[in-house]
C-alpha cells in the first residue's frame, strides 16, 4: 500500500509537472525567439532585452531539467539522488532557478533605476549608467547561480553518501538522511541567494512606489496627462505582479529546504506545483506588460488557432 501510494504520488507530479513544463517552456521559448528575432534585424540589444533573452533561456533550461528529474525519478524510484544523472540534473537545475530567480531581480532593478525619478548624486549616476552596469549584473548573477548548482552537487553527494545502504533494499522515500553539520553552510548559501533575490524585489517595488507617489503629488496642479506617471504605473503593474508571485514562491522555496526530506507529504506536493508552474506565469505576465511582444503574441495567436481547426 506504502509503495501503491508511492507511485500514484511521482505519476501524478510527473503527470502536472510535464503540462506545466511544456506551457512554461513554450512561454519562454516565445519571449528568446522574438528577442533573437530583434536582434538579428536590429543588430543589436538594449539592456531590457538583455535580460529578458537571458531570463527566458533560463526559465526554459530549468523547466527542462526539471521535468527531466521528475521523468528519471520515475526510472529511478530507488536510486534518486543517488545515480550520477540524477546528481548532474539535480544541479543543472539548481543553476538555472537561481538564475532565474537573479535575473528577475535585475529585471525589477533596472525598471525601478530607469523609471523611477530622485535628486540623489549616486541614484542619478546609476540612471546614466546602467546599460553599462546591466552586462555586468548578469555576468553576476551567472556566476552566483554556478555557485548554488555547485551546492546543489555537493547536497546529492551527500545525501548519496549518508543513504548507500539505506537505499539499498528500501524505498528512498523511507530512507532517513543524516543532517550532519556539513548541511547547513549549504543550506545557508541557498538560503541567502533567495532571501537576497527577494530583498531586492522588495526594495525595488519600495522605490518605485515611492517615486510614483513623490511624482504624482508634484503634478497634483498639472490637468495634462504626464507619461511619466503612465510609465511609473505600468512599471509597478509589473513588478508587483511580480512580487506578489515572488513572495509565494520565496516562501515555497524556502518550505522546500525544509521539507527536503519529506519526499511525498501534501505540503511537497504543493510545494512542486507552484514552484514549477511560477517561470511560465510570470514569463507570461512580463509578455502582456512588453508591447513588442504582446502584440507579436496576439499576431499568431489567430495563425496558431486556424491550424489547430484545419487539423
Amino acid at each position: 500500500s506504502e509503495q501503491f501510494n508511492v507511485t500514484s504520488y511521482g505519476a501524478t507530479v510527473v503527470a502536472i509537472m510535464t503540462l506545466q513544463a511544456f506551457a512554461g517552456m513554450w512561454v519562454n521559448t516565445f519571449i528568446v525567439s522574438v528577442i533573437c528575432m530583434t536582434w538579428i534585424t536590429k543588430k543589436t540589444l538594449n539592456s531590457n532585452e538583455k535580460i529578458l533573452l537571458l531570463l527566458g533561456c533560463s526559465r526554459f533550461w530549468y523547466l527542462f531539467t526539471s521535468w527531466l528529474y521528475s521523468f528519471l525519478s520515475i526510472i529511478y524510484p530507488h536510486s534518486l539522488y543517488v545515480h550520477p544523472t540524477l546528481q548532474l540534473v539535480v544541479s543543472t537545475q539548481g543553476f538555472f532557478n537561481c538564475s532565474s530567480l537573479w535575473v528577475s531581480a535585475c529585471l525589477c532593478g533596472f525598471y525601478c533605476i530607469k523609471i523611477a525619478s530622485f535628486r540623489n548624486s549616486f541614484f542619478i549616476c546609476l540612471k546614466v549608467k546602467i546599460d553599462r552596469i546591466v552586462p555586468w549584473l548578469l555576468l553576476g548573477s551567472v556566476l552566483f547561480s554556478l555557485v548554488i548548482g555547485i551546492v546543489a552537487y555537493d547536497i546529492t553527494d551527500k545525501v548519496h553518501c549518508n543513504n548507500r545502504n539505506s537505499t539499498g533494499q528500501g524505498n528512498f522515500w523511507n530512507a532517513r538522511i543524516k543532517m550532519d553539520k556539513h548541511f547547513f553552510p549549504s543550506f545557508f548559501v541557498t538560503g541567502f541567494g533567495y532571501a537576497a533575490s527577494f530583498t531586492a524585489v522588495t526594495f525595488s517595488a519600495f522605490l518605485l512606489l515611492f517615486s510614483l507617489w513623490r511624482h504624482q503629488r508634484n503634478m497634483q496642479t498639472n490637468c495634462m496627462k504626464d507619461l511619466s506617471v503612465d510609465a511609473h504605473i505600468k512599471a509597478m503593474k509589473s513588478i508587483l505582479s511580480f512580487l506578489v508571485m515572488y513572495s509565494i514562491n520565496f516562501a515555497s522555496l524556502i518550505l522546500n529546504l525544509v521539507y527536503v526530506t519529506k519526499k511525498g507529504s501534501p505540503v511537497m506536493f504543493l510545494i512542486v506545483i507552484f514552484q514549477y508552474a511560477f517561470p511560465g506565469v510570470h514569463s507570461l505576465i512580463l509578455i502582456f506588460s512588453n508591447p513588442k511582444l504582446e502584440k507579436t503574441l496576439l499576431r499568431i495567436l489567430p495563425c496558431l488557432k486556424f491550424r489547430v481547426c484545419m487539423r
